[in-house]
């Protein structure tokens, strides 16, 4: 699309969405001339504008004579834009804030979504690696009554998570504790999706009582849902949505009833950040967004990866966000958390 503009329709578009992003307010061309010292006029500037709104980069709203991007025009902004990393105190702060987190996986994450939030002013958000590529380390299985134990998973990364068995009937508990012991004996070490796939060779010769046989049965039976915790909705985690609230976009009560929306849907949110493990860093602008409900947003992410771990850290916020501040720290953060998880 940016070969469709003139150099001057390039300097004039940029001048406006760096004066709207750091204002909040719509761009005339007295302030474009008297802040950028374009070398023109502001009568230049002004028609030059006229050509970009034609264009569809910038409209106006009808109570102002000044101009506001579209998402078009933040798309070439972002494309044009030079990386840049953290300042030093930021990424001093960063460095700080990450170094003092509990090692648990879920914990890692939350710190980063949290400091992403205060730095940036916008919403923090990650999402965990799906259960599928995480480590088994250890099983417990525990009797809760005569029809159900309670499954424990202890996986790599600090990630435990729990789900009911059904038995036909009381088990005595040595055979429980037997079948426990087998279970990790065999299958620690392996990821949940290799568990499914390989837990019936690997079961196939182990030796129990009848009642830890019929139990290591059931396992082989229902492996598919046992060892399927990618099923158990994994919520996206989120920092703090008060500095964001703040923006000037949620003054109105739609802006704000959009934006609580969002944050209570984690299903919304853990699908358009889900696709993004594979992608480095990703940028989807306002109605980029494949969710209309996400059209007002811009979502910043990067992935990162610990092995064949691989998950997703960035922020979300209005698509008036100071993008080569925002990128920077992302990318930074998801580097720390893959040192963290390493």
């Amino acid at each position: 699309m940016s070969d469709q503009l003139t150099e001057r329709e390039l300097r004039v578009l940029e001048a406006v969405v760096q004066t709207y992003i750091e204002t909040a307010e719509p761009a005339g061309s007295q302030t474009i001339a008297r802040r950028f010292g374009l070398g023109v006029s502001p009568a230049t500037i002004r028609h030059t504008m006229s050509e970009l709104e034609e264009k569809g980069y910038l409209y106006h709203p009808h109570t102002s004579a000044g101009r506001v991007p579209t998402d078009r025009a933040y798309r070439i902004y972002v494309d044009g834009l030079i990386r840049q990393p953290p300042s030093d105190p930021e990424r001093r702060r960063l460095e700080s804030e990450m170094e003092t987190t509990p090692g648990t996986l879920e914990e890692i994450l939350r710190r980063a979504a949290q400091v992403l939030s205060v730095l940036t002013q916008e919403l923090g958000v990650a999402v965990a690696p799906t259960f599928n590529e995480l480590v088994l380390e250890r099983l417990e299985l525990v009797t809760v009554s005569s029809e159900r134990l309670l499954l424990v998973f202890n996986l790599r990364g600090g990630v435990v998570r729990t789900i009911f068995v059904q038995v036909p009937g009381a088990l005595p508990a040595a055979s429980v504790q037997r079948v426990a012991q087998v279970l990790n004996e065999r299958l620690s070490g392996l990821t949940l999706a290799e568990i499914r796939q390989s837990l019936r060779e690997r079961l196939r010769d182990a030796e129990a009582s009848s009642e830890g046989r019929e139990l290591l049965n059931i396992f082989i039976a229902e492996r598919e849902d046992i060892f399927n915790l990618a099923e158990v909705p994994e919520p996206v985690v989120l920092g703090s949505a008060q500095l964001l609230a703040e923006q000037p976009e949620f003054a109105t009560n739609t802006g704000m009833r959009g934006l609580l929306e969002l944050t209570e849907r984690r299903d919304l949110l853990r699908k358009a950040l889900e696709a993004r493990r594979r992608q480095g860093l990703s940028i989807t602008i306002g109605g980029e967004n494949l969710d209309p409900r996400l059209s007002n947003f811009t979502l910043v992410t990067s992935s990162y990866q610990a092995g064949p771990l691989r998950g997703v850290i960035g922020v979300m916020g209005p698509t008036r966000m100071p993008y080569e501040k925002i990128i920077g720290l992302v990318e930074h953060t998801s580097r720390l958390v893959e040192g963290l998880l390493e």
